[in-house]
């Protein structure tokens, strides 16, 4: 049977393997990396060691035919792919297809945001026509590793709303994608308060590559 290695920090990929687990029968290898979270808060350089040395690791010790960066923080540091490697980055193709008011938010990771990657990485696609928001998302990537997403439902309610509600109001934003693979177990309160916007899961794209 095909072998999967996904690697993450914490909980983060549990979100793409169950994509992965609804498409295809495999062996899944899963790094859980702990040690190193949060990815959000580590500079590119930092990201970029712990991505290259994970993948060695993984290689090294179970040889799997692909293996799949879940972490769209460290997907986005990297400069080159081959082909055994996939990341899982921002589908801003689908989110431009989808808005009406041609205003995206990004929930991304604070170093991310802070790196500019993400203006780098958004300049190869055509978007002149789109107000793309970024928005720093660390706060609610510790909600969901420490567990608040599922014994304290409503303290993340209302946290959302705190972080989020006047930045997509002010930018009229009706996409928004969800640049982080923790950010999926918060979709059901995202959904619930923001019923007019569209939330991205870039998760899903993994099972069609």
């Amino acid at each position: 049977m095909v072998k999967i290695a996904v690697f993450d920090s914490g909980l983060g990929s549990l979100s793409v393997i169950k994509s992965i687990q609804k498409q295809f029968k495999c062996d899944i290898i899963y790094f859980a990396d702990s040690k190193n979270f949060p990815y959000g808060k580590k500079s590119v350089n930092e990201l970029r060691n712990i991505t290259l040395q994970t993948i060695s690791i993984l290689q090294n010790a179970f040889m799997p035919e692909l293996i799949i960066v879940g972490s769209n923080t460290l997907s986005l540091t990297l400069d080159s792919h081959t082909k055994n490697i996939l990341t899982v980055l921002p589908p801003l193709n689908e989110a431009k297809k989808i808005t009406k008011s041609n205003s995206i938010a990004i929930l991304a990771t604070e170093s991310i945001v802070k790196s500019k990657l993400l203006d780098k990485y958004i300049k190869k696609f055509e978007m002149d026509d789109i107000k793309i928001i970024q928005i720093n998302a660390s706060p609610l990537v510790d909600l969901v590793e420490h567990g608040n997403f599922y014994s304290d439902p409503d303290l993340c309610k209302n946290f959302i709303r705190k972080s989020l509600t006047s930045k997509l109001s002010k930018h009229s934003i009706d996409v928004v994608i969800l640049s982080s693979t923790h950010l999926p177990f918060l979709s059901k309160f995202l959904k619930e308060i923001f019923p007019h916007v569209c939330f991205i899961d870039p998760n899903n794209s993994i099972s069609k590559k």
